[in-house]
């Protein structure tokens, strides 16, 4: 039912409300029952099992004077390891259900399904929350969103439906779609819905301003938000989406429904997030545990570049793709010279010499180098390097640095004080000692491949002087085969401002991970990066397999806005620029005759704007440098936003293109939408569109001298001069 119908119809219905008022008081005062039970119940087996443990373990006399007695005490402290086991399954499996409850208690759900499972049977109710709850009888009080039931409530069908179970297709009659506005335990409303645009509760959430956080959109997931949510798991997984279709947001709950659809098998911590600066981390770092799960590993690609030891370099954005083909094509064949290698060296102590490690890859250099080689050095290495650390276990100077320390430094670092009885026990606490010291960081080095310098390597086969951050690291690949054996997915949001060689690079390092892309091929802001068809043959190379889905939607602007920015690229006709029926104001164009009168101009704008405690106003600028000057001439009126800072909940701020990729804003000002900054270019149109697309009420485009052609076909402009 449209809004317009519910609300024709809501004085009839007054029965409906107080029915789904009484049920909501109902079960919030199951859920408080519930909480304040389970708080006393950990409390009070937290104390009955510390007094049990201690009753346990003071049972427990060791001996281990016989064979017998020994297997007696090894048994008896067995059963208590088995007894302590048990107290934290069962400790940790309340707490998670606390977890759950303390979730729902801000809202126990937002949907409510009306199933008939068969002809023969009656009618089901199925109330859809962000957790889900049984009762005592294993009865669903509410059903998690990801559980595959709750798919009838997304697909947004009345009549048949289906949903799937383990691979099993369940076909069902959904009788009734019914959403909720709920705050803790107060019905504000209800909305019986199935069409996706008139879906009420998108709808009311689309009239809210701007947050300086992205909230989780689990009530109001679209069909085709849902399709991506949902999907199969596949090795890669492309998302196109145009500005404004959720694409993060459907990322962060495809995140959330992995998690709880292999909760045994998956940890948060194997999902890798690559997002396109850390002011856009902070801006997400909410939805997840929102929804009760952890945050994923985040990275930018500085930070992961940066990690990987290749954070002093050009970061490879504008790397050629071909250097790394060409390494791929010359690495098996490539004979290392003399000067290849390096001493293995850790705190100023070589460990293995230089000429050491060129006769051992001297060695195996008939099997030409990529992985085999490099596992038979490596291999070979760390023998040697044992051997060397036990040489040091006889040596007098070792010997003598480890008694002249004081005790508690000897203490601290091998656990006792040295007070050998013979020569054999000096040598073994000596051994210890240079171990400590040493053999990690030694072994560390050796499987880093610190014993080859591939920069010179690499140069020599690019013929270059440098090497980019995106050569050195496939370098490292080709020759190690191997990378991230933690990650299980890896995420990239706006993978469209990636070059093709950082996607290369990232491919081959998550060799084992499955990827979901997601980007907005209008939104490609950079010079040279790759299409959504050439990311496509880079993944398909690498893993096979690539499904490509859709976002054609576009739910967070208003119609004047979203006018504006999609009549700048040439959209397919089967995208829709959705309606989100809240009043809309028309674009503010405005050109000056000089910086000074636009300045002029700016300064009562701003200072309204940043006095606003509703608003986030966000001034655009296309590059950093214009940036900061523009802040500087209007005295620091408004803050300069810079990597790394948190984005303010309400005012305004200054910001460049690039920080504002993702964000969104309720005003966006783009103060240089001159001839220069914007020329009629398709890089500078997409710009042009991403720009506008950051704004979620109202836009307005200011220039000085030459309006941006891309524009100006639209006239209406005023010449202001001051």
């Amino acid at each position: 039912m449209a809004a317009t119908e519910h609300n024709l119809s809501r004085s009839t219905d007054d029965l409906v409300m107080q029915e789904e008022q009484e049920h909501l008081s109902e079960l919030y005062a199951t859920l408080l029952k519930l909480r304040d039970e389970l708080s006393h119940e950990l409390d009070t087996k937290h104390e009955q099992a510390a007094a049990d443990l201690r009753s346990l373990s003071q049972e427990i006399r060791p001996n281990f004077t016989g064979w017998d007695e020994t297997l007696e005490t090894l048994a008896a402290i067995e059963s208590l390891n088995l007894v302590i086991d048990t107290y934290n399954q069962y400790h940790d499996f309340n707490v998670d259900k606390l977890r759950k409850i303390l979730l729902l208690l801000r809202q126990p759900y937002f949907a409510k399904v009306k199933l008939k499972m068969r002809p023969d049977r009656p009618a089901r109710d199925v109330y859809i929350g962000t957790a889900g709850l049984t009762d005592d009888h294993h009865i669903p009080l509410v059903v998690d969103w990801r559980n595959p039931i709750a798919e009838t409530y997304y697909n947004q069908e009345n009549g048949q439906t289906s949903y799937t179970v383990h691979g099993a297709l369940r076909t069902v009659e959904l009788l009734l779609r019914r959403q909720f506005d709920i705050d803790r335990d107060m019905l504000k409303d209800y909305f019986d819905t199935t069409v996706a645009i008139e879906d009420s509760l998108l709808l009311h959430a689309l009239r809210s301003h701007h947050s300086e956080k992205l909230k989780a959109i689990t009530a109001t997931i679209q069909r085709e938000q849902n399709e991506v949510v949902r999907h199969e798991d596949v090795p890669v997984m492309l998302v196109s989406g145009i500005a404004g279709s959720g694409k993060t947001s459907v990322m962060l709950q495809r995140i959330a429904y992995l998690l709880y659809h292999e909760h045994e098998r998956l940890a948060a911590d194997q999902v890798y997030l690559f997002t396109p600066n850390k002011l856009f981390e902070h801006y997400i770092d909410g939805v997840l545990p929102s929804l009760g799960e952890a945050n994923p590993q985040l990275y930018t690609w500085q930070s992961f570049i940066e990690h990987e030891g290749a954070g002093n370099r050009d970061d490879g954005s504008h790397a050629d793709i071909k250097n790394l083909e060409k390494l791929e094509q010359a690495l098996p064949s490539l004979c290392l010279h003399e000067g290849d290698v390096r001493a293995i060296t850790v705190d100023g102590e070589t460990l293995l010499s230089a000429s050491q490690v060129a006769a051992v890859v001297n060695k195996h250099s008939k099997f030409g180098l990529g992985p085999q080689f490099t596992t038979l050095v490596s291999d070979e290495l760390r023998e040697r390097l044992a051997r060397r650390l036990a040489s040091f276990a006889h040596d007098e100077v070792w010997q003598e640095r480890l008694q002249s320390m004081d005790v508690e430094e000897q203490i601290r670092l091998i656990g006792s004080a040295v007070n050998p009885a013979d020569d054999e026990e000096m040598a073994t606490l000596t051994r210890n000692y240079v171990d400590i010291l040493f053999a990690e960081a030694g072994e560390r080095a050796i499987d880093t491949l610190a014993w080859l310098k591939l920069d010179r390597v690499g140069m020599r086969v690019l013929g270059l002087k440098t090497l980019s951050a995106t050569d050195l690291l496939y370098l490292r690949l080709l020759l190690m085969g191997r990378a991230s054996s933690r990650a299980r997915y890896v995420m990239i949001d706006e993978v469209q401002d990636y070059s093709a060689a950082q996607l290369k690079v990232l491919s081959r390092f998550f060799i084992g991970a499955h990827f979901l892309l997601l980007g907005d091929p209008n939104q490609a802001i950079r010079e040279g990066t790759p299409s959504f068809e050439e990311i496509q043959t880079i993944f398909e190379a690498s893993h096979g397999q690539v499904d490509v889905c859709r976002l054609l939607t576009s739910y967070r602007s208003s119609p004047e806005v979203t006018a504006l920015f999609s009549g700048l690229v040439n959209l397919e006709a089967d995208i829709k620029l959705a309606s989100v029926r809240r009043a809309g104001t028309a674009a503010v164009r405005l050109r000056f005759e000089t910086e000074e009168a636009l300045l002029a101009h700016m300064r009562p704008l701003l200072t309204e704007a940043m006095a606003d405690t509703q608003t986030l106003t966000a001034v655009l600028l296309h590059d950093q440098r214009r940036a900061a000057r523009f802040a500087k001439q209007l005295d620091n009126l408004v803050p300069f936003v810079r990597r790394n800072e948190v984005l303010p909940a309400t005012g305004a701020v200054i910001m460049t293109l690039d920080m504002a990729k993702g964000l969104e804003f309720d005003h966006v000002i783009i103060a240089d939408a001159d001839e220069r900054n914007y020329p009629d270019t398709l890089l500078a149109r997409r710009r042009l569109y991403t720009a506008i697309s950051r704004a979620m009420h109202q836009v307005s485009l200011f220039a000085v001298g030459s309006w941006t052609p891309l524009l100006a076909e639209d006239g209406g402009e005023v010449i202001a001069s001051q």
